[in-house]
């Protein structure tokens, strides 16, 4: 391993490492704005120049690799001159537009040119001036700032597999935009915000709204899907301005998805701030003692049997144990979290988790993919699977079992529906060799292929096909089963679903139809057929006036998960706490204090009255509550139980038909809805392999 000197220090590093990586390990800060540790390297700012012994001229440390007995000096007379010409050179055509730019207070040109700016301008000829272009409805160009540091093309080429911006023309007048002008048809495109590092490419919904400064940042979850990011929350009083990634190398990595960041102007409409009641068929308002009179009225004295409780996709686990407790106090054993319909063994983790972990995907070296649609239910795996692809390359082995869609990796389509898993399973069919020889092959299992009639089957074959090519294996577990909501795996281990005699989802739904079931109630449940319910008292515990709150006869208003301290489980198995970043509007409460008021209406009182109390509950009801920020793994063994069902050789359905509109938030977020025009998405978009 070369050893080298950086200013005196001498330091180690692995063969390979370049200046700048070298000058990070020593904590000595070197300035950039092309070079990015996720991206390729181009080495064209050369804002990163630094003194290389015996060298004719400065170095540029991005592209230089160390070599033994180098010595490199970043803080020289030389080095601050080339720095000090290098910032002239790009500060020529950059407008004075500091302060009126979304990127002021956050920006990296700002910061180098406080060190390394001239303190007047020497350049008289005439600026040149760039037209804005046109990326979509999220992203807002201002390409007379940019300073060509391909930060952005690397990114929609590399990360994102979405090649559609880039340079055009030549010399100094060199642009960046869309070959043709159009949006970039990425679920990844609001991180070209981040990358860039000037303000040429800045948020739209976002544009003039708020400084940096003024706002509240808190460190929260992300429950758009069941991958779990990492974000921040910035609020300015009781409004969300916005959304961005946090660095977690075992979730999102420094990424989030375009509805994780854009959805959130959706929180401000149809919101539910106080209590209602139905009479003579109409929601009327409501006090809180009323509303909680109505239900007690309704549920005292009703048998157990009769009442039914189904929990929604973002219903978070402090919430969740509150409600099964106070079901399992009315004797109720009617219990559901799989709004889907989704029919799989809830009682064998290993069954209903991303056994692999999303980090896991960095060592596997064949794929495949079964009913799933990563692209729209799991952006962020879907860029990791991408990322393996351009580390192997040619050595990359992916297939795919249903919709033929444009993932933007390479695979072999295989078939659309259970009749190749069939051969699969019993190795009649080429990838399984490839699967079985693999080192680490992995499997990923859509919620979409088992929620169908024959849900339980498609389990029990996808069990045979991992026995019999070996996905299980000493220090490797290659069965993943990828949720799309951030609620789900929580509900599960809470066990959250059917007990001893109690019915699943299209058993309430039957029953209420057929007067069986005469309460129900929907914790956030949006995505049921609200007509299957019939004549049942339904009480709607939700913080959108959506599908759920149209049908009540009572509705309780809950808070968002920006609104309330709250664990979630993502679909590895990792329990994390989202934040509270502002208030819930109005007379909203949260969710789990909501339903402790009424269980003590219905004199049914739970054993907790603090957040910590209810949270010492979720550690004695699932271990995963016990390990907050880390994977609590499953026992390697039988995931699903043997099935006696006939498999439906009918192709499998992609259980999202828009992205941009998936729950109660998105659904109501002006931002979501103009993406939905523009891209004009109505069925999963279909295209190339590459």
């Amino acid at each position: 391993m070369p050893t080298l000197s950086i200013n005196g220090i001498s330091v180690e590093v692995a063969p390979g490492t370049s200046i700048i990586q070298a000058c990070e390990q020593l904590g000595i800060e070197v300035p950039r704005f092309c070079y990015h540790e996720r991206l390729s390297v181009p080495a064209n700012c050369r804002m990163c120049l630094v003194e290389q012994k015996g060298a004719p001229k400065p170095v540029a440390s991005c592209a230089m690799p160390c070599a033994d007995k180098m010595e490199i000096f970043t803080d020289s007379e030389l080095v601050h001159k080339a720095r000090k010409g290098v910032m002239e050179f790009l500060l020529i055509n950059h407008p004075l537009d500091c302060p009126i730019c979304d990127q002021g207070g956050e920006c990296d040109l700002q910061d180098q040119a406080l060190g390394y700016g001239f303190d007047r301008g020497r350049y008289i000829e005439n600026k040149r001036a760039v037209s804005e272009k046109y990326l979509g409805p999220l992203i807002k160009t201002f390409m007379t700032r940019c300073i060509q540091c391909t930060r952005c093309v690397r990114f929609a080429d590399e990360i994102a597999g979405a090649p559609e911006i880039g340079l055009l023309g030549r010399n100094e007048m060199v642009e960046i935009g869309t070959y043709v002008e159009s949006a970039i048809t990425s679920e990844l495109s609001g991180n070209l915000v981040d990358v860039c590092p000037v303000g040429a490419l800045t948020s739209k919904p976002y544009a003039f709204a708020a400084r940096p400064w003024e706002l509240k940042k808190t460190d929260s979850i992300d429950v758009f899907d069941a991958v779990g990011c990492n974000i921040r929350i910035d609020a300015r009083g009781s409004e969300v301005m916005r959304v961005l990634p946090r660095t977690n190398e075992d979730v999102n990595e420094e990424w989030i998805a375009d509805k994780s960041r854009h959805a959130i102007d959706g929180l401000l409409r149809q919101r539910l701030d106080q209590p209602y009641v139905r009479k003579d068929g109409k929601l009327v308002p409501a006090s809180w003692p009323e509303a909680l009179a109505a239900i007690a009225a309704k549920l005292k004295g009703l048998d157990g049997s009769k009442i039914a409780a189904i929990a929604g996709d973002l219903a978070d686990a402090e919430a969740l144990i509150a409600l099964k407790d106070l079901m399992t106090a009315l004797g109720s054993t009617n219990l559901e979290c799989r709004q889907d319909g989704g029919k799989f063994d809830p009682h064998a983790r290993a069954g209903y988790l991303f056994n692999s972990t999303i980090a896991g995907i960095d060592q596997a070296d064949a794929f495949l993919i079964v009913g799933s649609n990563p692209r729209w239910e799991a952006p962020i795996i879907n860029a990791r699977i991408r990322k393996r692809f351009l580390t192997l390359r040619e050595n990359f082995q992916a297939a795919v079992i249903g919709a033929n869609l444009d993932l933007t990796y390479p695979y072999e389509y295989l078939g659309a529906g259970p009749e190749t898993l069939t051969k699969l399973a019993s190795g009649r069919h080429a990838f399984a060799k490839v699967l079985q020889n693999a080192k680490a092959p992995m499997l990923i299992l859509g919620s979409g292929a088992v929620a169908r009639p024959d849900g339980l089957a498609i389990q029990a074959l996808v069990a045979k096909l991992a026995a019999k090519v070996g996905l299980v294996r000493d220090g490797w577990n290659g069965f993943n089963f990828l949720h799309r909501a951030a609620g789900r795996v929580g509900a599960l281990e809470l066990g959250f679903v059917p007990g001893e005699g109690g019915r699943d989802l299209d058993a309430i739904l039957d029953g209420a139809g057929k007067g069986e079931i005469e309460a129900v109630y929907l914790l956030g449940a949006d995505e049921i057929d609200m007509s299957k319910l019939g004549k049942a008292f339904v009480i709607y515990q939700g913080h959108h006036g959506d599908r759920g709150a149209h049908r009540a006869d009572v509705i309780l208003p809950g808070a968002a998960y920006t609104e309330k301290n709250a664990t979630y489980v993502n679909t590895e198995g990792r329990a994390q706490m989202a934040r509270l970043a502002s208030f819930p509007p109005g007379e909203a409460r949260e969710d789990w204090k909501i339903l402790r008021a009424l269980a003590e209406a219905l004199g049914k009182i739970l054993p907790y009255d603090t957040l910590s109390q209810v949270r010492r509950r979720l550690a004695e009801a699932a271990s995963v509550f016990r390990n907050i920020d880390s994977v609590t793994a499953a026992e390697p063994g039988p995931f699903a139980a043997a099935s006696t069902g006939t498999v439906d050789n009918a192709p499998f359905a992609m259980p999202i038909e828009n992205y941009y509109m998936t729950d109660p938030i998105s659904r109501t977020s002006p931002t979501m809805a103009k993406c939905t025009e523009d891209f004009g998405i109505v069925e999963p978009r279909t295209g190339t392999h590459g």
